[in-house]
């Protein structure tokens, strides 16, 4: 049985539950994190010695940081496919634009996120949020060329560089916040917005 150790409201533990539900995987979520705890015990850091979430949790096997639970889970239940190839210069891509989620998109786009809906108004750096904003907007711009002319990142389907960065494209959509024009990026996110478990354990209300 797989256990995913995390609160839903992280967007790393979207990520992994999103993928689940498209491999119709069965697992058990365990609250943890934030509020919940359970991060910094001694039977967690042996799993996670970060102390973040998510934690996947399989048969004795443990796994942390999100992207590598994605490409662990694709290669062990659905190998060589389009949500990850196996063929190396149809995998590096995908490798790529993982990375690019980690190194560009989400940095800026978690500092706007925490501005915009876990600072109270009153306590906002709006001069530090704007300058988050136009960053995100910077990186988002790179992922809207991606697509144009395509559904997905590599094509007609989806990978797992799609679940990593679409779950931070509904919280980029979500917030009041202003915007550049990135219709191809648009599209996208409606395109993901019909996936029922995108719509399950991503795109809801913002907390």
């Amino acid at each position: 049985m797989i256990r995913v150790w995390g609160r839903t409201t992280s967007s790393n533990v979207m990520k992994v539950l999103w993928l689940l539900e498209e491999f119709s995987l069965s697992y058990q979520r365990v609250d943890a994190g934030g509020a919940f705890g359970h991060t910094d015990t001694p039977a967690y850091r042996a799993m996670n010695p970060t102390g973040l979430v998510p934690t996947l949790e399989e048969n004795g096997f443990a796994l942390f940081e999100s992207n590598a639970i994605l490409r662990y889970l694709a290669n062990a239940y659905l190998s060589d496919s389009d949500w990850y190839p196996a063929a190396p210069r149809a995998r590096a891509p995908v490798d790529a634009w993982l990375d690019l989620q980690q190194t560009l998109v989400g940095p800026p786009a978690g500092r706007v996120f925490l501005g915009m809906v876990r600072t109270a108004p009153e306590k906002r750096d709006m001069q530090a949020i704007g300058a988050a904003v136009a960053e995100a907007g910077r990186a988002w711009a790179l992922v809207d060329a991606k697509l144009a002319g395509q559904a997905f990142l590599f094509g007609a389907k989806p990978s797992i560089a799609d679940v990593a960065l679409g779950v931070h494209v509904h919280r980029w959509f979500a917030m009041d916040i202003p915007r550049p024009d990135l219709p191809a990026l648009r599209a996208w996110y409606d395109r993901l917005l019909l996936r029922e478990p995108y719509q399950v354990h991503v795109a809801q209300p913002l907390a």
